[in-house]
């Protein structure tokens, strides 16, 4: 439904340099990488080899750059050090915690920046090309007129999903949390009427959540995808009644806990709860990620869904 919080455009730090180099053999495109990093300094053949970094190269990524250019990430070249996250706007550094490439693709050009991976993974993002040539240009100094400069493209929103347990009515019940990480323009519009990530959801057949007290309605044809204990999809119905396809798969299966797949194995149902980028947040403990749904439930920014389980 969407490709995939609380941030609107991607951001490079000061000190931002250009790498251009060729794509894959099959992608006539030049790829361009903005991130913040120390110039690099002249090796010698008596210097140790660069230590690998915490960093995450996604196949779709590898597949745009080419296994040369991946491989040099990986290893320490061209890659970021510290760095801006371009989905939560602070500092990260992918010799310290791991960190995902995000690779944003025009017609003819495409930027690779840098998050945080418990921001977002790593993944290839469409962009239009105006947007990301005006970044170019930006960057590169080539802008028309002198002391002019473009913001980098917004960010095209992908959706966070956070497994827990949410107590109600004294029982325990597994939940999914779903947030994008920016505004949700609907499809074929140009995003100028807001966010409207709830009334989307509200058409799909989701209801308001208005308090956590409650058990959401099941929403039929929708389901949730759990194999060998990892969450993999969330589904919805195909078009036309078709098979179902995938409204959020995952980048990779999330390993969810034994209370987690203990709690959904029993009720065979997942409630799914969705509210607009910083609502939520990221939370590190059910307790505070539980305060954090009520607080958007009193302001109207919930909406929510059972649906039946797939998989164990």
């Amino acid at each position: 439904m969407y490709p995939g919080g609380h941030r609107d455009s991607p951001s490079v730090a000061d000190g931002s340099i250009t790498f251009p180099f060729p794509r894959d053999p099959g992608h006539g495109s030049p790829v361009v990488i903005f991130m913040s990093r120390e110039p690099p300094g002249a090796r010698t053949e008596f210097e140790e080899p660069p230590v690998p970094r915490m960093l995450d190269v996604s196949e779709d990524v590898r597949a745009e750059i080419g296994d040369a250019e991946a491989d040099r990430l990986l290893v320490g070249d061209n890659a970021p050090g510290s760095y801006d996250c371009t989905s939560c706007r602070t500092p990260g550094n992918s010799d310290q915690e791991r960190t995902s490439t995000v690779l944003f693709v025009g017609d003819e050009t495409a930027v690779l920046a840098f998050a945080h991976a418990t921001c977002i993974p790593s993944q290839v993002v469409q962009v239009a090309e105006e947007q990301l040539q005006g970044a170019v240009r930006s960057i590169t100094g080539n802008e028309t007129g002198a002391g002019q400069s473009q913001d980098l493209p917004p960010e095209q929103a992908v959706l966070g999903i956070t497994s827990g347990l949410v107590l109600i009515d004294d029982e325990l019940h597994p939940a999914l949390v779903v947030e994008p990480t920016g505004a949700i323009a609907r499809p074929g519009t140009d995003g100028s009427r807001g966010d409207e990530f709830l009334q989307l959801l509200l058409e799909q057949g989701f209801h308001p959540a208005p308090r956590m007290d409650q058990v959401p309605a099941v929403l039929h044809g929708w389901s949730i995808l759990l194999a060998m204990g990892k969450l993999h999809a969330v589904l919805q119905p195909g078009p036309d009644g078709g098979a179902p396809v995938a409204w959020w798969q995952a980048h990779a299966p999330l390993q969810v806990t034994e209370g987690w797949r203990t709690a959904a194995n029993k009720s065979q149902t997942v409630l799914v709860f969705a509210a607009p980028a910083g609502a939520i947040g990221q939370q590190p403990r059910e307790d505070l990620l539980r305060d954090a749904l009520d607080r958007a439930a009193a302001d109207g920014l919930l909406v929510a869904a059972a649906m039946p389980l797939a998989g164990t």
